[in-house]
């Protein structure tokens, strides 16, 4: 029989496929003989996914570990990866530096101090000359002393900025619709709690967190109005004298609250550190409670066999062998009622066990949600499949899913069958499980469309279905349902609603999405 190499515990041992499964040890970290493996088997199966699921490792180890693999051999597999984060050291900042600073101020006054400090390491060739936090503080520092930091008229032009290094970037360029109805359908999930009230706050929330069972709400105790130590200087009604003492008094206030919320942040992370402990723990005992309920099933499968053999040898046996056997039959009654009656006390255990860990586990995640978002715990959600054309923004439709968190992409794709209108050449979308799913891609084929993914963090690729997102959001937000049909009547009210309200956006100039589409077909079929 051919014999199977499998990687265990840093070793490279030689086992069966039946005893495999059994000796398999799952590493966080990987060693340097499990990466020498992981090479190993990539290069004699010619199948990283093969070689990776058998070294019990990530297929991004083996492309991390493969520029030093080729350049330096096996040898380079066994150099530790260092654990420290990798920090650059910035120079200090001289008189130059820091009126270059104020120089693209003047010129990006929109712009804040980490895109400030992106466009002038971008000037330099790309080396970090200076920080987002150093160039808050230069600027910072020029509005307490009074020196004039933003222009008072328009932009500063490039032929006419002040520092010769300074280039003013380019416009933005215009953003693109289509320019016929059913072109481009922008698509996108989002999720909204089984019930809601009138009272409640409705804030956006992604599947991933809807999974993890977290619900952001606003936080109606922060301070409407932003205060900075810098303001005492404009109160002119107090010397300079005392404008300093105060302004110095503020900012030491200052440092000492920002301590006091880096004790209560690492608390913070202590408590969830020790729920995460406590959970794992949880899971373990579970774990452990399984294996050993395995084992007495098994046992108690053994039994009913046993028992079953029994019952057929005394059926087999004749009138005169039953009478001389019977005194035996009853003890052998009387045990095996004794055994049903133990099964049946230990399934009451096992229900009370379950019941008793169920509870534990909600806690710890109740308790967790609330330390990580401060906000309660929601299990029970509704999904929402939106889609809008991407030229006229008139909602094509709201499809509902009970299944809330746990949508497939065959869910997505039959309910895109059902409404897809004729025409579509584009389809944009987030890079969500079920728009990357086989079964979305086998859709594309079939009705012979573009999908157009967006970049990872650049959700306004797919604006259009983001901002519909946000306004049925808070339309949803007054109104209250308890049930998906009262939640699907809603959303048959709002798609009316929308596609016949005026619009703001800059090819509707005020017309409805009905309208607009409406005067696109006349123009096209008069063409």
């Amino acid at each position: 029989m051919e014999m199977e190499w499998e990687y265990n515990g840093g070793m490279d041992t030689n086992t069966t496929p039946s005893s495999s499964a059994a000796s398999r040890v799952y590493f966080r970290q990987t060693t340097a003989s499990q990466r020498r493996f992981l090479f190993e088997k990539a290069e004699e199966t010619g199948n990283i996914a093969e070689a990776a699921r058998r070294a019990h490792v990530g297929r991004g180890t083996y492309y991390y570990w493969r520029p030093r693999y080729g350049a330096g051999g096996a040898a380079a597999l066994d150099q530790k990866r260092s654990c420290a984060p990798h920090r650059t050291r910035i120079p200090p900042v001289n008189e130059a530096l820091r009126q270059e600073v104020l120089d693209y101020h003047r010129a990006h006054p929109e712009e804040g101090y980490r895109s400030m400090a992106n466009g002038i390491n971008k000037i330099h060739g790309w080396q970090k000359v200076i920080s987002h936090t150093k160039v808050g503080e230069i600027v910072r520092e020029a509005e307490v002393v009074g020196e004039p930091v933003k222009l008072p008229s328009a932009p500063v032009e490039p032929e006419v900025a002040a520092s010769p290094a300074l280039v003013v970037s380019p416009q933005a360029p215009a953003v693109v619709h289509a320019s016929q109805p059913n072109k481009t359908l922008n698509i996108d999930l989002c999720v909204v709690p089984l019930t809601h009230e009138s009272t409640q706050v409705l804030e956006s929330v992604s599947l991933s967190q809807a999974a993890a069972g977290a619900m952001p709400t606003k936080d109606e105790t922060a301070p409407a109005v932003v205060e900075w130590p810098g303001q005492v200087f404009g109160d002119t009604s107090l010397s300079y004298e005392q404008q300093m003492a105060e302004y110095a008094q503020k900012r030491t206030a200052k440092r000492a609250s920002k301590g006091q919320r880096k004790h209560r942040r690492r608390q913070k992370q202590a408590e969830r550190a020790e729920l995460r402990a406590r959970s794992d723990e949880l899971r373990l005992r579970r774990r452990r409670q399984r294996q050993a309920r395995r084992l007495e099933d098994a046992a108690w499968r053994a039994a009913r066999e046993a028992r079953r053999a029994e019952e057929q040898q005394w059926r087999a046996l004749s009138q005169a062998e039953r009478r001389q056997q019977r005194a035996a039959r009853q003890a052998q009654q009387q045990a095996w009622q004794q055994q049903k009656a133990a099964r049946r006390v230990f399934q009451q255990a096992r229900q009370a066990e379950d019941q008793a860990w169920r509870q534990e586990r909600q806690r710890i995640r109740s308790t967790l949600a609330v330390l990580t978002n401060n906000a309660p715990l929601v299990t029970a959600w509704l999904a929402i499949l939106v889609i809008v054309d991407n030229g006229t923004r008139r909602c094509i439709g709201l499809p509902l899913f009970t299944a809330g968190v746990q949508v497939t992409a065959e869910m997505v794709v039959a309910a895109l069958r059902a409404i897809w209108p004729e025409g579509v050449q584009f389809v944009i979308s987030d890079n969500g499980a079920q728009f990357i799913a086989e079964a979305f891609q086998q859709f594309t084929q079939e009705m012979a469309f573009l999908h157009v993914r967006i970049a990872p963090r650049r959700p306004r690729t797919n604006g259009i279905a983001e901002r519909f997102v946000r306004t049925l959001k808070e339309w949803l937000e007054k109104r209250p349902w308890h049930t998906p049909e009262e939640l699907f009547a809603l959303l048959t009210e709002f798609i009316e609603y929308y596609n016949d309200r005026p619009h703001q956006g800059a090819e509707l100039d005020g017309l409805s999405p009905n309208e607009y589409t409406r005067r696109l077909s006349i123009n096209c079929s008069t063409c």
